[in-house]
Order: structure tokens, then C-alpha cells, then sequence
């Protein structure tokens, strides 16, 4: 069998299989190898690979879903379980902010509770902004018709929309006036809010008539090898990709 993933990233991130192999360190012909032959590499080059090219190793190469290594990885990513997202201190959410240096990506309906609960919000993640940080801000499109159905399903009905309006009103100052900063409109059913700060995911998963706030709240730290951090930021991709510039 061949590996038409491997072959489909690799178009994907507009690279030749030469350019490609220059980069891993491997010669084209191995490439040829694993593409034809559904061959796994050996794992520094498996991860190597799966880094140059924005994926999973397990999902370029299904198979390494049993290797033990992946499997300790991905367990050592999980730091910590809160029970409810309240319950993650105020001060962990400001040292998250101000201690980004590479990216910072945040998808949510409303998200309202960051700017109510954050001590100047908008002002720290501008700051992170002009400090060089890739700043991007995913929130719910009120007039969609994924809100509105959350607003239904959380019993609130169009106080949902109006909360995700509230939050655009909040965010106005940073459209437009800080480099750096990217913000879309998503119409997407969302299965859990994301907050990440560099290598630090905060997984925020939902429950079916429960207000987000009232979920546990997941703290992940990517490690390479490991598979929740790209699980759930491969989940961000896709909701960035199908919003809408804001």
C-alpha cells in the first residue's frame, strides 16, 4: 500500500520530495520509499517529518499508534485537571498571556469571562502583539446558526448571540489597530473552547446543556512525540480555516 498521506502533506506544504528529504536529512529516494511502501522511518526522522510538516507522526503513519514511546508521550503531555474552568486561578490565565512569546490562539463562542475575569484583557494580549507574538482570536459568528442552536441547547436561547456580540464589542479596540493580530468569525459546532499560549493548551471540553463554565478544564504541554497538543490544535486549524475575517 502506499502512503498517500504522507504524499498529500508533503504537496500541501509546497515542497518537492527532494526539498523535502534535504530538510528530515534523508536522501529523495527514501522518501520514494515511504511513500510507496507505506515504510515507517525510524522516530527521529518519523518526528522530524511530522514537525516540517504540521502533523502527527501517528497520522502521517497510522501504525506508530501502538509505539510505547508515542503512548508515553502523549500521556506525559497531561499536566493537570481542573473541575471546573472557574476553578483555574485568575493569575494562571495572566501568566499564560504575558509569558507567550511565540503564539497565542483562543477559540471560544463568547469567551466573555476573559475579559471579565482577566485584569486588562485587551491591553495584555495587545502587548503580547507588539512584542512579536502571533496573536489569533477564534470566536463564535452571533448571526450563525451554530450560536444560536448553543444558545437553545444552554437554555439561554439569543443571549448566546448577544454575548458573542458583546465579545467583538470588546475586542474592537484590537481589530485592525495592532500588528499581529488575527481575528475570524467561526460558524462551527464547537466540542470544546481552546486556549493556547505556546507550548500550553488549555482544553476546555463541552457538555451538552451545560454552559462551558461549568466543564473541567484540561492543561496540556506539548512534548514532542506526544498526541493531545496537535489533537486539539489540528481541531483549531480547521475551525480558523472555515471562519471568516472579523
Amino acid at each position: 500500500m502506499t502512503n498517500e498521506r504522507l504524499r498529500a502533506a508533503i504537496a500541501d506544504a509546497g515542497l518537492s520530495l527532494q526539498g523535502f528529504g534535504e530538510k528530515v536529512g534523508v536522501d529523495p529516494k527514501t522518501v520514494e520509499r515511504w511513500i510507496s511502501t507505506d515504510r515507517i522511518p525510524h522516530r527521529t526522522h518519523r518526528m522530524n517529518a511530522a514537525r516540517i510538516l504540521g502533523k502527527t507522526d501517528v497520522f502521517l503513519w497510522p501504525a506508530t499508534d501502538s509505539d510505547p514511546r508515542t503512548r508515553s508521550a502523549t500521556r506525559a503531555e497531561f499536566v493537570d485537571l481542573y473541575p471546573s474552568r472557574a476553578s483555574l486561578p485568575v493569575s494562571t490565565w495572566a501568566d499564560f498571556i504575558d509569558n507567550a512569546r511565540e503564539a497565542v490562539d483562543l477559540l471560544a463562542f463568547a469567551g466573555s469571562f476573559l475579559h471579565d475575569s482577566v485584569p486588562d484583557f485587551a491591553e495584555r494580549i495587545a502587548a503580547r502583539a507588539k512584542s512579536g507574538v502571533r496573536i489569533r482570536l477564534l470566536f463564535g459568528d452571533p448571526e450563525s446558526p451554530a450560536v444560536a442552536l448553543r444558545g437553545e441547547e444552554e437554555g439561554i436561547g439569543p443571549l448566546m448571540a448577544a454575548r458573542c456580540s458583546l465579545t467583538w464589542n470588546y475586542l474592537t479596540p484590537l481589530l485592525g489597530g495592532v500588528a499581529g493580530i488575527e481575528a475570524r468569525k467561526h460558524g462551527s459546532t464547537l466540542y470544546a473552547s481552546l486556549f493556547r499560549f505556546d507550548d500550553q493548551l488549555l482544553v476546555n471540553p463541552h457538555a451538552l446543556g451545560a454552559p462551558a463554565g461549568h466543564s473541567p478544564m484540561m492543561h496540556v504541554n506539548r512534548i514532542p512525540g506526544g498526541r493531545l497538543f496537535s489533537h486539539y490544535m489540528e481541531s483549531f486549524e480547521r475551525t480558523w480555516q472555515a471562519a471568516k475575517p472579523a
